[in-house]
């Protein structure tokens, strides 16, 4: 406790802790309540320009080791879903030339679900070099990551997507990487058109182990 909340009324401090224990038990609701809804379960509305920016703005709250910002994020407009369709079709015929066109068209259809989308992209090579990309990556996940939370809480469903395509030729230059870029992920929020029930959560044991005593080395 701050020497300043020390000093102040004991029922100022009740209350503050009161308020302190709320905000823990919102932050974690909201934490447990996000779940992925796959872009063909999101509908329209999506987010407006205030909720988008309010979006947005929570992946500015991500660690960044150097201020680096070694991630950036391109918004594909309803306008630009049709070339993103061209571009999931070439990735295809790229990896495989004897696509039917059944599966042209199915890899064409991914473009089009969800309101809202966006690539996530990070950057490699930018500022300093002794930041590794894993860094970069963590930083990108947890900019990702306040970001779907800020969608839960607005109420809407989102689901990051990935696959072959974002290595592609044809996403590369569509969407103007630099050769230190990688295309990390989609992300997709919308309203949730259906929702499935929620995944069994793996528990703290599952994940989490204590170092124990160091070994002793045997002469």
């Amino acid at each position: 406790m701050s020497t300043a909340l020390r000093n102040r009324p004991l029922q100022t401090v009740f209350e503050v802790d009161a308020v302190e224990r709320e905000c823990a038990r919102t932050a974690a609701d909201l934490i447990h309540a996000r779940q992925t809804v796959l872009p063909k379960r999101l509908l329209a509305p999506g987010p407006d320009a205030d909720q988008l920016q309010a979006l947005l703005g929570a992946a500015a709250a991500a660690p960044d080791h150097g201020q680096l910002l070694p991630w950036r994020f391109v918004i594909v407009p309803r306008s630009e879903r049709g070339s993103l369709a061209e571009v999931f079709a070439q990735a295809l015929h790229e990896r495989d030339a004897t696509a039917s066109p059944e599966q042209l068209d199915q890899a064409r259809e991914k473009a089009h679900r969800a309101p809202f989308l966006l690539l996530v992209v990070v950057d490699g090579q930018r500022g300093d070099p002794a930041v590794d990309l894993f860094e970069r990556i963590l930083s990108a996940g947890c900019a990702v990551q306040n970001m779907l939370l800020m969608a839960t809480a607005m109420g809407f469903g989102s689901a990051l997507t990935s696959g072959k395509a974002l290595g592609s030729t044809a996403l590369r230059q569509r969407f103007g990487l630099s050769a230190g870029e990688h295309a990390l992920c989609f992300l997709s929020v919308g309203t949730v058109a259906a929702r499935r029930p929620a995944r069994v959560r793996p528990t703290v044991a599952d994940y989490c182990s204590t170092l124990g005593p160091a070994p002793v080395n045997a002469h």
